[in-house]
């Protein structure tokens, strides 16, 4: 009897301490849920509000630091230009200002150059970074990608130095052999020579700067305003027609072949310019009794039927190494051939532009002592309607790398 009622005491107290136990897990178990975590300090409930909301419409790309540094909010360009990465903010330089800004309130703003991640590249990221607080507990970090805009500047700062060495060139030899006609002017013969030199240089400068306002007239126009059906024909024969001196004085044959009856869709004098130059390059760089030819036709292609126009040449061929680049405004493979046949260096970057703005292509395939084949391409008249040119971003003439080459059968 008594072991019995040893056994039920010693049960009653079990389960007591069972019951305390639970309720102390319990209770311990309540406590810890309402902690804050790391994880819940990373939600849009520690923001003031109405910021979340204005952080998503930023351009720039966007950081909330906490107290302890770690991100409270990141916009998804943030992780695009990989300035947040396992929660914390990556870069040391902006997070020193963070830190800084924290502790004395001051609005920060700094320019960096940050290395890119997950690129063999090697040009930087510039990037400028504000740091503002936010509350009294919160940081804010604002940061602008500059790097498109440095390269348009740099782009700019080249083609204006470019203008200046070019036109300088022709105005410079101008200057000279006006005083050498002056102070041979009792020599006829030395006289003549002098002024056929200045008439060479006065061309190439009007050469210059005709095609400098080329060149801004196909970047300013829009080839929607006066586009009409043209005749690819039509287009050849003025090519031909344009470099025919050219190619009779250096004996070179010009064929024209393909599809006839072609038409295609845009500016008739953009086109024009854009074909003749190829045309006339392909003279300008083939020796003599060479040939050059202009052949036409249609390809599919899976947004409608293109008309392809190339023009081939045997002259001296572009290296590998020049072949992105032969597209650049003043590029040029061989200046001292260039300035020799009168090159400006923009032909290439007419003939990209407007092929771009209507929505087509102009890819090169050469192969050096062998010759060029420029290959036009460009929507059907019946097809560019549909496929608007304004919709399609305008490549940049600088820097834009050229679609892979194509050999015509």
């Amino acid at each position: 009897m008594d072991v019995n009622a040893a056994l039920a005491a010693l049960a009653a107290i079990a389960g007591v301490c069972t019951g305390v136990i639970a309720m102390l897990a319990f209770r311990w178990s309540e406590r810890d849920h309402a902690r804050p975590t790391r994880t819940s300090l990373h939600t849009d409930a520690v923001l003031p509000p109405g910021v979340d909301t204005v952080l998503s419409v930023l351009r720039s790309s966007a950081v909330v630091l906490d107290e302890s540094d770690s991100v409270v909010k990141a916009s998804s360009a943030a992780y695009a230009l990989g300035l947040v990465r396992g929660g914390k903010l990556a870069v040391e330089p902006m997070l020193n200002m963070a830190r800084d800004t924290r502790r004395d309130g001051e609005i920060r703003q700094v320019e960096l150059d940050l290395a890119r991640r997950g690129t063999g590249r090697g040009e930087a990221l510039a990037v400028s970074a504000r740091v503002a607080p936010l509350g009294s507990r919160l940081v804010l970090l604002l940061v602008e990608d500059l790097t498109e805009a440095r390269r348009i500047e740099a782009v700019r700062r080249d083609f204006v130095a470019n203008v200046s060495h070019e036109l300088k060139t022709p105005v410079g030899a101008l200057s000279l052999l006006s005083e050498a006609v002056m102070d041979a002017s009792d020599d006829p013969e030395a006289v003549t020579r002098f002024a056929g030199r200045m008439q060479i240089e006065a061309t190439r400068l009007t050469n210059l700067v005709q095609e400098l306002i080329d060149l801004s007239r196909v970047q300013n126009d829009d080839p929607l305003e006066d586009s009409e059906p043209v005749s690819v024909d039509e287009l050849v024969a003025e090519a031909i027609d344009r470099s025919r001196h050219t190619a009779t004085t250096k004996q070179i044959t010009m064929a024209s072949g393909g599809t006839a009856d072609l038409r295609v869709w845009g500016s008739r004098g953009q086109l024009a310019a854009a074909l003749g130059n190829l045309v006339e390059n392909a003279v300008n760089y083939s020796p003599a009794h060479t040939r050059v030819g202009i052949a036409a036709r249609k390809i599919a292609a899976p947004g409608g039927d293109l008309i392809e126009i190339a023009v081939t040449d045997q002259g001296i061929g572009i290296p590998d190494k020049d072949k992105e680049r032969v597209f650049e405004r003043f590029y040029r493979v061989d200046p001292a051939r260039s300035r020799a046949t009168g090159g400006t260096g923009l032909g290439l970057a007419i003939v990209k532009h407007v092929a771009a703005s209507h929505g087509g292509e102009v890819t090169v395939w050469s192969t050096e002592g062998q010759g060029s084949t420029f290959t036009l391409r460009l929507p059907e008249a019946g097809v560019a309607r549909d496929r608007r040119p304004a919709s399609s971003p305008t490549p940049d003439l600088m820097t834009e790398p050229l679609p892979a080459p194509e050999v015509l059968p």
